[in-house]
């Protein structure tokens, strides 16, 4: 049976910009190995795979490499999948169950989609010096949300200059790194890119799972419950951020690339 396949540039303005992300819509249920394959054959950061239930979708991620918890710019080009194929009526939430529990999504004015996500809190942290040497950042302050590290550095330049040595980092324990400023432009509140070649992406065009940590950091820092943040990778995304307590709203656009078929 043909399975339905769909690539997605997420917090993105136009198409080829933001994070692309592949979404399968899947007929039946489909076994860990089975999906671990496509992703590895998609080679995105994420390939996001989408089953019907009573009360709305699962919803599972998976990088080339492995599995992940939670991924917000696959779960944005999820539901941007589903209003585009009228799978839910235009002004209908989405509804994920998945391994970060319940995650919504829903669609505002000019094409924006808002995801609902857990906000994450970041504790004090320490980062080796051997990591920071292959990051190549001397830290205003490092810090941990779950396992992975927050770098806070003095300048947006000093984030856009990064050019990691991802063999070295490869080499140590990790899972990814988030390294962050204050924006240089009005524009936006704060700048990052992100980093985790332990799961197989040496830097992620734009992270949304990221800012769960990120976006309580810098509200917390500026005094914004709402703030514009700009991942400065070379592809580029732009996120707009809702703090809501124990929850962060995560907005982005979407464009649809290409759509397919799966036939094994």
């Amino acid at each position: 049976m043909a399975i339905r396949l769909f690539q997605v540039d997420a917090f993105a303005h136009a198409p080829f910009a933001g994070n692309p992300a592949a979404v399968c819509l899947l007929p039946e249920a489909r076994e860990d190995g089975w999906m671990q394959h496509v992703a590895l054959e998609m080679n995105l950061s994420e390939t996001a795979f989408l089953l019907e239930q009573d009360d709305g979708y699962s919803l599972r991620w998976f990088t080339p490499k492995v599995e992940v918890d939670l991924c917000g710019h696959a779960t944005l080009a999820s539901a941007h999948v589903l209003w585009q194929e009228d799978l839910l009526g235009s002004g209908e939430p989405a509804r994920f169950h998945t391994r970060s529990g319940l995650l919504t999504a829903e669609r505002r004015e000019g094409g924006l989609i808002e995801i609902d996500f857990p906000a994450l809190s970041v504790d004090e942290g320490e980062a080796s010096e051997e990591m920071l040497a292959a990051l190549g950042v001397t830290p205003k302050q490092v810090g941990m949300f779950g396992s992975k590290h927050l770098i806070e550095v003095e300048s947006e330049e000093a984030v856009r200059g990064l050019r990691p040595d991802f063999a070295s980092l490869r080499a140590m324990s990790g899972r990814g790194l988030a390294v962050t400023s204050v924006s240089a432009s009005p524009e936006h509140d704060f700048v990052s890119r992100y980093f985790a070649p332990w799961v197989g992406i040496d830097e992620d065009p734009v992270t949304g799972s990221a800012h769960c940590a990120l976006g309580p950091y810098w509200g917390k820092r500026l005094e914004k419950d709402r703030l514009t943040a700009f991942q400065a990778s070379e592809r580029g995304g732009l996120l707009h951020i809702h703090l809501r307590g124990e929850r962060v709203s995560i907005g982005g656009r979407a464009v649809t690339i290409s759509t397919g078929e799966l036939l094994v």
